[in-house]
């Protein structure tokens, strides 16, 4: 693919971060490569920017600066576009971003040479009561309680069959790319993020017989709750409410997220590092 357009998003509520902004511009621009902000991030740090749809079609690329939650935002935000994101790393832990600030020229370099890799990572896709609407998580779709003083009963159906009851706080429906966030703090498995299945993890279950379940991507998963308010919520960002009468259906998505990473990237090696494991 060529590279002759790319468009910026910005970590929110984060004006400290324009110089990274400049320094990310300046090493596009140095490889005559053409830059365009989004305008919520544009007006944050005072520079002229564009519609976030228009940016998305007219770029080849997609970048944000950030940490994984404005990544996250990003992937969700231009699932119609499918372009290839790339992470530049300004957070605290930083599972799915990649290049940090001060290397990306030379990452701009290697841009231009085809010397990168993109990855094409799961989605889910979900709708309630069967509806257009579509809703798209890249980590993880999590169902749980509106009042924190009261458990959420949640029933689980596997291609159209009832398969599980789970009491307690929720459940998470984790993507493999998403196995390292909530999922792991759960207590789910670590899952190879190019693997195509869904994990499901019981949140703080009533039971001590609830364990976390892995299941290929072709099963459809449905969700019921007997519970008179509950919350579906999308990758930690949105939250959406539900009922009794409301049915989640749950699917892998037609197209994955792209993600651009260095060719020397390796998964393991990073969770190493991130997860201090061997120390």
């Amino acid at each position: 693919m060529q590279i002759k357009r790319v468009g910026i998003v910005l970590r929110p509520s984060s004006p400290d971060i324009k110089d990274i902004f400049l320094k990310v511009k300046q090493a596009f621009e140095k490889e005559d490569i053409e830059v365009f902000i989004d305008s919520v991030s544009a007006s944050m740090i005072g520079v002229l920017g564009q519609d976030f749809d228009i940016l998305c079609k007219k770029s080849d690329i997609l970048v944000s600066i950030g940490g994984d939650g404005t990544l996250l935002s990003l992937v969700r935000r231009s699932y119609k576009y499918h372009k290839p994101v790339l992470g530049i790393y300004v957070g605290k832990l930083g599972f799915l971003t990649d290049v940090l600030p001060e290397e990306i020229e030379d990452f701009v370099k290697k841009l231009k040479k085809k010397k990168f890799r993109i990855d094409n990572r799961m989605m889910m896709e979900a709708n309630i009561n069967g509806s257009k609407k579509r809703f798209y998580s890249f980590n993880d779709i999590v169902i749980t309680r509106e009042s924190i003083s009261k458990m959420i009963e949640v029933d689980a159906y596997i291609d159209k069959k009832w398969f599980n009851r789970y009491y307690g706080d929720g459940l998470i429906i984790s993507t493999p790319t998403g196995s390292t966030a909530y999922n792991l703090a759960a207590g789910g498995p670590v899952v190879y993020p190019l693997t195509d299945a869904y994990i499901l993890t019981p949140i703080c279950a009533h039971s001590l017989t609830q364990r976390p379940l892995v299941l290929p991507a072709d099963f459809e998963i449905e969700i019921r709750t007997k519970s008179t308010k509950a919350l579906m919520v999308l990758d930690g960002q949105e939250i959406y409410r539900f009922t009794p009468n409301d049915s989640i259906t749950i699917k892998k998505a037609k197209e994955g997220a792209r993600l651009i990473h260095r060719l020397e990237r390796n998964y393991f090696e990073l969770l190493r590092e991130k997860l201090n494991w061997g120390k």
